[in-house]
């Protein structure tokens, strides 16, 4: 995986790009063998510094906003519950039409050992999901005579460590690909024999208010040629959300 970060906005203050999956937003101790960062890669594009604003998983593709200077970044990232984000993702059985989960999250920092784990506070968080497109596979990859999935649009009211991933599958639609929170049988089967692989989750719009102009920015970042692949299989192009 070798695709840069797409430029969608750039002012004095912020840069919002798309970030591809498979891409570490700064270096991390996880990922120590990783070369490749969207921050230094960020950084050479536009020729100075740049400051994460928030992050987004690795496996995680779409909008990220960086701030130009630590001023910049710290006056969005201390608003950031009313910055308006839409995730899609590529789920397990038919979700539901509509769906509001409030359930509290306990962080989990990889380098804290998993011990001590267990004596952080869980945090209140929220995730409005909306299903957008339903389908199904004629086999048998559990009990049941066919496999269902749906295609979801999900809104982060908080911005937990992967809040999405851990609130989908508390409703038990985890999304296809997540090794860590989904289910294997199916990550397999979208993998070996449709040829999709990796995490399906995209980060499609970000909306926020500019603190320093009070303009409202928009970005949205379109989704990759896996994506593209995936909604072929389900016939599902016309299904993601239009408008930001």
């Amino acid at each position: 995986m070798n695709r840069d970060p797409e430029i969608l906005f750039e002012d004095e203050h912020y840069v919002v790009v798309n970030k591809p999956r498979g891409l570490l937003v700064h270096r991390s101790p996880i990922d120590k063998h990783e070369t490749r960062f969207a921050l230094q890669i960020v950084r050479d594009m536009i020729g100075q510094r740049v400051y994460p604003v928030h992050r987004l998983d690795k496996p995680t593709s779409g909008t990220l906003v960086f701030g130009k200077s630590p001023e910049a970044a710290r006056s969005l990232s201390e608003n950031w519950d009313s910055v308006r984000k839409v995730y899609i993702a590529l789920v397990r059985g038919h979700a539901p039409q509509r769906a509001f989960i409030d359930h509290a999250i306990r962080e989990k920092d990889p380098s804290v050992r998993r011990s001590a784990e267990g004596d952080a506070a869980a945090q209140a968080a929220q995730t409005r999901v909306v299903c957008l497109a339903r389908g199904e596979f004629p086999i048998a990859l559990e009990r049941y005579a066919v496999s269902r999935y749906s295609l979801v649009a999900a809104m982060p009211l908080t911005g937990r460590r992967h809040q999405i991933r851990r609130h989908l599958k508390h409703i038990s639609h985890p999304i296809i690909g997540d090794a860590k929170h989904g289910k294997g049988v199916h990550n397999r089967y979208f993998a070996e024999q449709l040829g999709i692989r990796g995490l399906y989750l995209h980060a499609l719009v970000i909306r926020f208010r500019h603190p320093f102009t009070g303009e409202l920015v928009k970005c949205r970042a379109e989704p990759d040629t896996n994506w593209e692949r995936a909604l072929e299989v389900f016939g599902w192009e016309n299904a993601l959300p239009r408008a930001h």
